[in-house]
């Protein structure tokens, strides 16, 4: 409504930052409908996963219970064998404008550290699956570090992204402060993390945030294609190679091109492989069985 619409200017508000909260709880039983999340499966296959962040009246902002049914949804794409892909977004106005900060006022840092507060955020990072965050309008904060969690993100043309927490007295808590100082450089994040200003889809793409940035009402069907041209290789395979690139954040060069070399040797045991490069020798398009 109107309030949500006003409080966004001003970045103070419960909606907008950080991360989420509260310890976890146990998973709600797959029989009950998502309160605040939109699941469906996209694609002429029906193989790419979609999760939509349905909070329209907080901007998306994260909430436990928002962020543990996100974790459900991945947990189910993940065991779908027919799932390839997986596209994260949210509304037209707001990816994830942030944490639910009203969740976290009153946190002491006991109940913080002791509870390791935020660590069921991590989900995201290790499904096997390639993830696609589809970023329209803000991503702030707890947002803004949830698409930095994805494998690609693909930007509408008025999406704005920032880590806005200092001006609520607090820094990222979810990656904020490395994966943003790993996409797009130190002095770029140190101006973000410090000042709290936000930058454009355009600045997020020619710092190497985001790899496309697309009109908004056509950045869903554009994520869900490049989530469909995934899926149409080996799932096998599409994991070493995720987990290959991955390993370039982790590991030294001499250890990264180590693992590169022994998931290349790895593919060489697959029925994907010989069908690949049969298929590539005889002329005709590859049939994989992710086996």
């Amino acid at each position: 409504g109107p309030a949500g619409v006003r409080v966004v200017p001003t970045l103070v508000c419960s909606c907008f930052c950080p991360h989420a909260v509260s310890p976890p709880v146990p998973f709600p039983s797959p029989a009950l409908s998502y309160q605040h999340i939109i699941v469906d499966k996209k694609g002429g296959q029906q193989n790419v996963g979609l999760i939509q962040l349905n909070r329209p009246k907080a901007l998306n902002a994260l909430c436990n219970e928002l962020m543990l049914e996100v974790n459900q949804a991945l947990d189910s794409f993940e065991s779908d064998p027919q799932i390839g892909a997986i596209v994260i977004t949210g509304s037209e106005k707001a990816f994830a404008a942030g944490a639910d900060i009203k969740e976290m006022q009153h946190r002491t840092f006991q109940e913080c550290y002791s509870g390791n507060f935020l660590a069921h955020w991590n989900r995201i990072c290790s499904v096997k699956k390639p993830v696609i965050a589809a970023v329209n309008g803000f991503a702030l904060g707890g947002g803004c570090e949830l698409a930095m969690m994805c494998d690609i993100i693909y930007a509408g043309e008025k999406a704005q992204f920032g880590q806005p927490e200092i001006l609520l007295g607090t820094i990222p808590g979810a990656g904020g402060t490395q994966r943003l100082t790993r996409a797009v450089g130190k002095s770029l994040a140190m101006e973000m993390v410090l000042t709290g200003d936000r930058i454009s889809a355009q600045e997020a793409k020619q710092a190497g945030l985001v790899s496309k940035v697309y009109p908004v009402e056509k950045l869903v069907d554009e994520a869900v294609s490049c989530g469909e041209k995934i899926a149409g290789h080996s799932k096998l395979v599409v994991a070493m190679a995720k987990e290959a690139v991955n390993g370039a954040f982790e590991l030294t060069l001499a250890e990264g091109t180590r693992l590169e070399k022994r998931l290349f040797h790895a593919t060489f045991a697959t029925d994907d492989r010989k069908e690949g490069m049969t298929a590539f020798v005889e002329k005709r398009k590859a049939s994989f069985t992710d086996k």
